[in-house]
């Protein structure tokens, strides 16, 4: 009866591990302390002449990039033509030519447009 006991119990802890591993808890990125502090322009250079390097550097990291608003839409907006960032919720009057930081996941970079893509992107004031 003992081991038949300790036998569910192990499985029991066994399932748990195996669920927290395989289901780990989302990601916040407004919570998350910043990798990189950077400027539109400089980023950009950067994933332009050794993407390769950029991308060790940058991807799947939490940044701050600043620059100058270049076009918004609904939840996106484009920095400086370089960066675009998606936001789950954008309520901010934004306009073109407003200079701003926005803290972001970096996801990657779009060779056909050439722009840094980040998501789960904040305002930073």
């Amino acid at each position: 009866m003992k081991n038949k006991l300790i036998l569910v119990l192990i499985v029991f802890l066994a399932t748990i591990f195996a669920y927290n591993y395989l289901y780990p808890d989302h990601r916040s990125i407004s919570d998350e302390v910043v990798s990189f502090t950077v400027k539109a322009d400089y980023i950009h250079n950067e994933f332009i002449s050794d993407a390769p390097q950029a991308e060790l550097k940058y991807l799947d990291q939490t940044i701050i990039v600043s620059g100058v608003v270049t076009s918004t839409s609904a939840n996106s907006v484009t920095i400086s033509n370089k960066i675009y960032g998606q936001f789950e919720t954008l309520n901010s009057d934004l306009k073109v030519n407003d200079s701003i930081a926005v803290k972001g996941r970096c996801i990657g970079f779009d060779d056909l447009l050439e722009q840094i893509k980040l998501d789960q992107c904040h305002l930073k004031h």
